[in-house]
């Protein structure tokens, strides 16, 4: 029975990873644990180090997620130090949710340390670097703008290919259970770079409703992220990434998905649909 761990199992990529590990398992000799600070099978907190033993123990396969991008934490004493301990329990496979634009950042980006970590590892790694994420009007950041029928963000006119999470999850399972992702960086988009402005358009085609894009200035938006309670070096940090799709320097559609898994990745389109359809922007 091989055993896989996923960090962050009851999150936004980490539950779908579960839900199609365990669907793989009732075919195959996969057991799934899941590991996160409230509701997983057993408890974890990467800022903790005394709760990575119990949930590395007897482990082949761990899914890597960083959930805490502030900086100034002591990024060695997170990601690296827990690969390090996962090797050394033995585990023989890494997956690591990283993000787009790690590769060409400098040393004091929050992943930096823990994409080369994975990549000195001395076991199999896989590396994930996904866009935006479909599901953040859904699921996350920009749900409430879209109930509330107004998106305001520091975007403009830019577009990104934004990723669906059930993509990045299947390539997640994809690599911790097959040989052939070993030693690969999947940059993971959509298929077309689509507007904040047509994204709202066509949820709102969806809903029945009248949903619009607003432009807003980036310092300003930085503020109202603090008056909210987001620590200010994480709002200057969210902001500077919205700025790049509004500036043109958002990823390009890649075909990233298409290399893990031998299809096209999902439309924003079908998203959307499927979105609107379960009743998640009632």
């Amino acid at each position: 029975m091989e055993k896989i761990l996923v960090i962050g199992g009851t999150g936004k990529t980490g539950r779908r990873v579960v839900r199609r590990l365990k669907a793989a398992g009732a075919q195959t000799r996969i057991q799934v644990r899941t590991a996160s600070r409230t509701g997983g099978d057993v408890p974890f907190d990467l800022g903790r180090p005394q709760t990575w033993a119990p949930a590395l123990d007897g482990v082949a396969a761990v899914y890597i997620v960083e959930p805490d991008l502030r900086p100034g934490l002591d990024r060695r004493a997170r990601v690296p130090a827990l690969v390090a301990e996962a090797v050394a329990a033995g585990a023989r496979r890494l997956v690591l949710l990283s993000a787009h634009g790690v590769g060409e950042a400098g040393d004091d980006h929050p992943l930096k340390s823990a994409e080369q970590a994975v990549r000195d590892s001395g076991v199999g790694w896989t590396i994930l670097r996904p866009d935006w994420f479909s599901q953040n009007f859904s699921e996350a950041f920009w749900r409430q703008g879209i109930l509330a029928g107004t998106l305001a963000l520091p975007t403009g006119d830019g577009r990104t290919p934004f990723v669906d999470a059930e993509d990045i999850a299947e390539v997640a399972a994809a690599a911790l259970t097959g040989e052939r992702h070993g030693g690969r960086i999947y940059h993971l988009t959509g298929p077309r770079a689509v507007s904040f402005g047509e994204a709202a358009d066509l949820i709102g085609r969806a809903t029945g409703r009248t949903i619009r894009h607003v432009d807003v200035d980036p310092e300003a938006f930085v503020e109202r992220q603090v008056a909210n309670g987001v620590p200010p070096e994480v709002a200057r940090l969210l902001t500077g990434l919205l700025v790049n799709i509004r500036e043109g320097r958002g990823p390009a559609p890649s075909d990233g998905v298409e290399q893990a898994l031998g299809r096209p990745p999902r439309r924003f389109e079908d998203y959307v649909a499927e979105t609107a359809a379960a009743g998640l922007w009632n």
